[in-house]
């Protein structure tokens, strides 16, 4: 049986050798409706995918799940499995239930199916209780059961083996102390608190990171980082200790998608380069090969390349925006600007 998040690769009629994935391997970093875009997008491009996913979510039907059963928070998992959903009739049903949330007056009120579907699995394969989130195989192989339920084109992984916090240090949260910087804890309270953020840590400090998630990253082509909420979702990857030391010494090209617009509540204000300045400020010595960017949000090109050169790459402009005006991506265009990248 092959692995969820692959292909089967049978045999040929005509010879004997396996089938080979088409396109380069990826890892896509990243959590939330921005790794939804890119994960739209890449699928379309390579079928050696893997998602990792940022485990943070206190908020919603994955906060519940978390404080009720002490799992993991299933959220973003459960968007990067939509994602990956082909674009047949069985793809796109399974999408739409696993994205499904139902409406009631009673406990199961906002609880989303794929969220429910993927604890189940967790607790099947003994991964119920908070001590138990990084022992033994359960929660990845939940989460490959489900991939091959939805056909997933690609695989979804974790990137730490625990459940984190996100602490994040707000300048002004307080209006009447504007220069004042306090310690926020969790997501939600995160991407709330008014003020402006300005780095953030987890909780656990040294948090183990998914073996598989490691093991996709060192033998990975590309890596790619963002879009999406740039301080609880991208950065994240760069504050688990193993991770970091992964993507240094992997021989993969990094290349970092930007956002179209500033994420409000957590990026207010934020100039495309002002996200690269952050990423290097929680990075230092990660090196970045290419930043991708939309042309039309772009407005100091030079201080954008500046920025590019400081992390070592180079910078690529292209449409690849929605063209009904929303900051959203367009899969298909984002999809050609990766297939270019790739080919360089």
């Amino acid at each position: 049986m092959s692995r969820a998040g692959e292909r089967p690769r049978g045999r040929t009629e005509e010879t004997d050798e396996p089938v080979k994935p088409r396109g380069p391997k990826v890892v896509a970093l990243g959590g939330g409706h921005g790794l939804y875009a890119s994960l739209s997008a890449l699928r379309r491009v390579t079928d050696a995918l893997t998602a990792v996913v940022t485990v943070a979510d206190d908020g919603g039907s994955s906060g519940r799940l978390r404080r009720e059963l002490g799992v993991m928070p299933p959220g973003d998992l459960r968007m990067a499995l939509a994602a990956l959903c082909g674009d047949d009739e069985w793809g796109q049903t399974w999408r739409d239930v696993v994205q499904h949330r139902f409406r009631s007056e009673g406990a199961l009120h906002d609880h989303a199916v794929g969220n429910l579907l993927i604890v189940a699995l967790w607790e099947l394969f003994g991964q119920s209780a908070p001590g138990a989130a990084g022992e033994g195989p359960g929660v990845v192989a939940g989460l490959d059961w489900v991939g091959r339920l939805l056909g997933a084109h690609g695989r979804v992984l974790p990137m730490a083996s625990v459940p984190l916090d996100i602490v994040a240090d707000v300048r002004g949260a307080d209006p009447s102390r504007p220069g004042e910087v306090v310690q926020v804890r969790g997501q939600v309270a995160c991407a709330k608190t008014p003020g402006t953020v300005e780095g953030i840590s987890l909780i656990p400090s040294d948090p183990p990171a998914c073996p598989e998630a490691l093991a996709a990253i060192d033998e990975a082509d590309w890596v790619v980082f963002g879009p999406g909420s740039w301080f609880t979702s991208v950065l994240p990857h760069l504050k688990v200790p193993e991770l970091v030391r992964a993507l240094r010494r992997t021989p993969a090209r990094r290349v970092v998608a930007l956002n179209l617009a500033p994420q409000p509540g957590e990026t207010d204000d934020f100039s495309p380069q002002n996200h690269l300045e952050v990423l290097q400020a929680h990075a230092p010595d990660l090196r970045v090969d290419v930043v991708l960017a939309d042309r039309g949000v772009v407005d100091e090109p030079d201080a954008l390349e500046k920025a590019v050169g400081d992390l070592g790459g180079r910078l690529v402009l292209a449409d690849v925006a929605a063209a009904d005006g929303s900051p959203r991506h367009d899969p298909a265009l984002l999809a050609q600007a990766f297939v270019q990248i790739f080919a360089d």
